[in-house]
């Protein structure tokens, strides 16, 4: 009998001034990961990488409001590794200065992406697969990592809510739409981990969520 392939390593912490949730996906035969939405803490998250024995090869973005990226320069600059957000929210990244001026949050400066993340493109890590889910913003993602039923939804579905669309790019039809039918097309035993505050059961969103149910 073979032996079962090893789970996926995952560590989601909250960072930066919003507390925004950063996770660490990481392959666990390779050793080589992914961080998606570093906002902030660039110490805590590299710690974090180190002790889990993890190489960040790409920094990936759910979007590009200004909680999800703060440290995002420096985990490039110290890593080497990539930035990737989708291009529709190319606009809302050119104007992350002026965002953090606008919430009196210092800003620290980031380069523009390395690439763009596109629909269905796989993960460099491997095991997932980046799904465009627009509506909170234009560009928004989310990443699906099958074997783990394991969704991390960035802002656009949270545990009983869902994502703003009253700031830069958002509408209500169009995040209602992702989530039912991108999102909630899933595998409903999934966690997903949300942009901000605790995981949620997808199933459960589906049948309880009082924005966007089944």
């Amino acid at each position: 009998m073979a032996d079962a392939k090893p789970a996926l390593i995952r560590e989601t912490f909250p960072v930066g001034p919003l507390q925004c949730n950063c996770t660490i996906i990481g392959d666990p035969v390779t050793k080589k990961a992914i961080v998606i939405d570093p906002g902030g803490d660039h110490e805590l998250i590299l710690a974090r990488l180190d002790a889990l024995g993890l190489k960040v090869v790409s920094i990936i973005h759910t979007h590009a409001h200004l909680d999800h990226f703060l440290a995002s320069g420096q985990m490039k600059e110290k890593t080497g590794a990539t930035l990737h957000l989708h291009k529709e929210d190319q606009f809302l990244w050119d104007a992350l200065e002026v965002q953090c001026r606008m919430f009196g949050v210092p800003y620290t400066p980031v380069p523009a992406p390395d690439q763009w993340l596109s629909d269905d493109q796989a993960l460099d890590c491997g095991c997932g697969v980046a799904l465009h889910t627009p509506g909170h913003t234009p560009g928004s993602m989310s990443f699906w990592f099958p074997e783990a039923k394991l969704l991390i939804a960035g802002d656009t579905l949270f545990r009983r809510s869902i994502g703003r669309t009253d700031l830069w790019g958002g509408d209500f039809p169009t995040i209602e739409k992702s989530i039912k039918t991108r999102l909630y097309t899933l595998d409903e035993d999934a966690t997903v981990v949300t942009g901000h505050g605790p995981d949620t059961n997808l199933g459960d969103e589906m049948r309880e969520n009082p924005f966007v149910s089944l």
